[in-house]
């Protein structure tokens, strides 16, 4: 047995096939000859398919991995036609659509907008994850460093990009102004996914440029569909020291 399990792995290697093809090999089952071939490749091509996902998702940069199962849509309002199974079920990619979810820090945006990124993944669909005072940085640094063609050759292996915390805090001009020329050149040919806590007319307060402003949201929004996360602070809602804060509450009015 040892043999043959070497001169299957042997095969595979001229076949480029995976390595460890031989150990399944070896422990593959079939009532004839041919169901075996048939159960060990389709065995390779699951293999293949679980790999390449993988190798996605960790491409992506997704700084958690969450499923649907885990998010509460309840607080979220979506416009007409528009769900979490059309989200996911990346609806808005076919249609040629940015989305937009607008809410307070901690009601579910970053969360959702990894959700519709891991199940682009699982179809195969390239995605990149980028807090965006983070992707203005690197086009600064690339920028300076002569390395900005790097960075967008990059970028652009992904179908989806999601700029996650939009107008969090003031952006360099300079990298501000390269996020601008990037999202102009992809215009149409990509989708984005971009979360914010700043109202459109608040947009100026971080980007400097009222001209630039205005170009950036007349594009991201000519294809868009507009999520509103109108509810609480999930994350102070779900942590220990609002639970004992309540406590402490509910045990002084009780003297």
């Amino acid at each position: 047995m040892a043999e043959y399990k070497e001169k299957i792995a042997a095969c595979c290697k001229q076949l480029r096939l995976s390595a460890n093809l031989a150990d399944r090999a070896m422990g593959q089952r079939g009532r004839s000859n041919q169901e075996y071939l048939c159960k060990l490749f389709e065995n390779e091509i699951a293999y293949r398919k679980k790999t390449h996902i993988t190798k996605l998702q960790n491409a992506a940069g997704f700084p958690k991995r969450y499923s649907a199962d885990q998010f509460n849509a309840d607080e979220v309002v979506f416009p007409g036609g528009v769900s979490l199974e059309s989200l996911t079920g990346l609806e808005f990619r076919d249609k040629g659509e940015n989305v937009i979810m607008y809410g307070s820090t901690g009601t579910g945006k970053t969360m959702l907008s990894i959700i519709i990124g891991i199940e682009a993944c699982k179809k195969s669909i390239p995605v990149r994850f980028y807090r965006t005072a983070g992707l203005i940085n690197l086009f600064t640094e690339s920028h300076s460093n002569g390395m900005l063609s790097a960075l967008k050759k990059k970028l652009n292996t992904a179908d989806i990009l999601i700029l996650d915390e939009f107008g969090y805090v003031p952006y360099d001009r300079t990298g501000s102004q390269l996020l601008f020329d990037y999202l102009s050149e992809i215009h149409e040919q990509k989708q984005i996914i971009l979360n914010t806590n700043l109202e459109f007319s608040q947009w100026v307060n971080v980007l400097y440029d009222q001209r630039m402003t205005t170009a950036l949201i007349g594009r991201l929004t000519h294809h868009v569909e507009l999520i509103l996360f109108p509810g609480g602070n999930n994350r102070l809602r779900e942590s220990s020291i609002n639970v004992s804060a309540e406590r402490y509450s509910k045990e002084d009015a009780n003297g």
